[in-house]
């Protein structure tokens, strides 16, 4: 098994957690003091993790976070930062929020940040939840946040999201890209019957790539410079998988998904939709093979320790990301099926009880791994979500927590 931390960048000093430095800083995501502290603890989590030896970082896409919460504006830059400064790390976008680019932009992107770390990025791609964002910036497409409902709304952006990937990865494998969208209002080249009065057409002639221009002198395709470093493309990654149409999409694309179901038993039936689907596909997957799992991990000497340092912390999950629907992950089956989970109900026994959190003693996260191992013995991936930690705890209890993981948990279960 592999190891990655997953980061949702906050602004220190900002959340429910610390209320009187955000309310005095408000907005606090556009203080500028307070966001050279997140770039700071940031780099220093990052250096730290590849120095310990944790296979990957995480990190996601979200705009607007005017209160300094998921505060990743753009992670292929953040990354890029990181890149430079870490040596053996994979990076990871998790995931980019596909309505909401232009896909020959975030293929050219995509292909620098490889070509920079050469070869250490895993590209994780999304739909988008958040509308705050993402209807505006998806507007380009008609494409609002993704509701996993089965809706026209939540079909559309389905679609959009697929139809974006598939472009990107005609740029990325095809030499000279020649390509009109029946889905969306999109064409390469544009016009999609050639651009005419190109200047510089014997110049392309010569030294562009075979195809760029037609007999007439017409750009009738493009070359999307650079390709990736890796070849054809980075793996492929997806946040947070839950619903079975995702499951099913990702097996067929070949997408390593990342599933936010934290009881064992429900995680290992969605393991076996993604190895059965994919094994139609031609890819014989062990179970939990080319899957991963999240789980907020804090550790400490001693059970009740570690529960005082980290439990305090998930009021601001249920209270940000219970309006999402993220507290489902909480229900039990004495739950009313009717009600939805209560950001009361969010605290740390219940993500314990649940297995969302694994807070305790490092052989108390061992036995919490095991038993998903005991259902799925070929798990390929196992996160570390640092949520409420990096910008909520001080930055030595942070990388504290890391080193313990490292060196007491990870060499239990590495390859």
């Amino acid at each position: 098994m592999k190891f990655s931390i997953m980061l949702n960048p906050q602004i220190p000093g900002s959340g429910y957690s610390q209320e009187e430095n955000a309310k005095a800083r408000r907005p606090i995501g556009r203080d500028t003091e307070s966001y050279q502290k997140l770039l700071h603890e940031v780099r220093e989590i990052a250096v730290h993790a590849d120095q310990l030896g944790f296979d990957a970082l995480m990190m996601t896409e979200h705009h607007f976070h005017s209160e300094g919460f998921e505060f990743s504006v753009n992670p292929l830059m953040v990354l890029t930062d990181l890149a430079a400064r870490t040596e053996r790390i994979l990076l990871a976008p998790l995931g980019l929020v596909l309505p909401a680019w232009d896909p020959i932009r975030a293929a050219e992107d995509v292909a620098l940040l490889d070509q920079f770390c050469k070869g250490r990025l895993r590209l994780g791609v999304a739909r988008g939840y958040q509308n705050r964002w993402l209807n505006v910036l998806g507007q380009r497409w008609h494409a609002s946040a993704a509701r996993s409902d089965g809706s026209a709304a939540d079909t559309r952006n389905f679609d959009v999201f697929g139809e974006i990937l598939h472009i990107m990865k005609l740029a990325w494998t095809q030499e000279t890209l020649r390509y009109k969208s029946d889905m969306l209002d999109y064409e390469v080249p544009s016009p999609y019957s050639g651009i005419e009065g190109w200047p510089a057409v014997e110049w392309t002639k010569t030294f562009g790539a075979p195809g760029e221009v037609s007999e007439d002198g017409k750009i009738q395709a493009v070359s999307v410079s650079p390709r990736p470093y890796q070849d054809p493309y980075p793996e492929l990654w997806q946040p947070f998988t839950v619903s079975d149409r995702s499951v099913v999409r990702a097996a067929q694309e070949n997408i390593l998904p990342w599933m936010f179901t934290p009881n064992p038993d429900e995680h290992a039936k969605k393991a076996k939709l993604y190895q059965e689907e994919s094994a139609k596909c031609g890819r014989p997957y062990k179970l939990g093979e080319h899957t991963g799992i999240l789980k907020v991990v804090g550790m400490a000497d001693t059970r009740e320790e570690a529960i005082a340092t980290y439990g305090p912390m998930q009021k601001d999950f249920a209270a940000f990301f219970g309006p999402f629907g993220y507290l489902e992950v909480l229900r039990k089956q004495e739950d009313d099926r009717h009600q939805p989970i209560s950001p009361e109900k969010g605290d740390y026994k219940r993500m314990n009880e649940v297995e969302l959190a694994l807070l305790g003693t490092p052989d108390d996260v061992k036995r919490g791994i095991q038993r998903m191992l005991d259902r799925m013995p070929d798990l390929e991936w196992f996160g570390m979500f640092m949520q409420g930690q990096q910008g909520v705890l001080p930055l030595d209890t942070v990388k504290r927590n890391l080193e313990l993981f490292a060196t007491k948990v990870i060499p239990e279960f590495s390859d």
